[in-house]
């Protein structure tokens, strides 16, 4: 899933928000909480313990996941799923590119795509996220330009 979405903030702004998952819940509908969990040593940058969920009609289904920051860079975030437990898991994958769109620093033009693997634990799961991830952006925008 892609959404695409321009921001009325600075760069660094909407890198600051981002950039720590502990915010998505309060715009990308799919993310019920995120919080700081511990890093591995082989983690690139800071962890996250996430709890995902989706619903089509009756049916619901919850996700917890381990995301790392793997990238970050003035104008690229990407964060990627990481467990410890030793076992194979589904991928999920939030990449993030950020390109100054004024010229002037008062608009932050914001592309995220998201990206899940192994099997689909929702029926229909590709048009909930879709769905979500388009009402997603005007949701950060009002976030962003507080």
């Amino acid at each position: 899933m892609r959404a695409e979405v321009t921001l009325r903030c600075t760069l660094a702004r909407a890198h600051a928000e981002l950039g720590d998952l502990g915010g998505y819940p309060a715009w990308l509908g799919i993310v019920h909480r995120a919080v700081p969990t511990a890093s591995d040593d082989a983690d690139p940058g800071p962890a996250w313990s996430v709890d995902l969920g989706a619903g089509v009609g009756p049916l619901r289904r919850s996700k917890r996941v381990r995301m790392v920051r793997a990238i970050d860079d003035a104008g690229h975030l990407r964060f990627e799923r990481r467990e410890l437990d030793g076992r194979a898991h589904g991928r999920w994958d939030l990449d993030v590119t950020l390109k100054d769109e004024s010229g002037e620093g008062t608009a932050t033009f914001a592309a995220v795509w998201l990206h899940y693997g192994g099997s689909r634990w929702l029926p229909l799961l590709d048009a909930v996220l879709a769905a979500e991830v388009r009402r997603a952006g005007p949701r950060l925008a009002a976030i962003v330009a507080t």
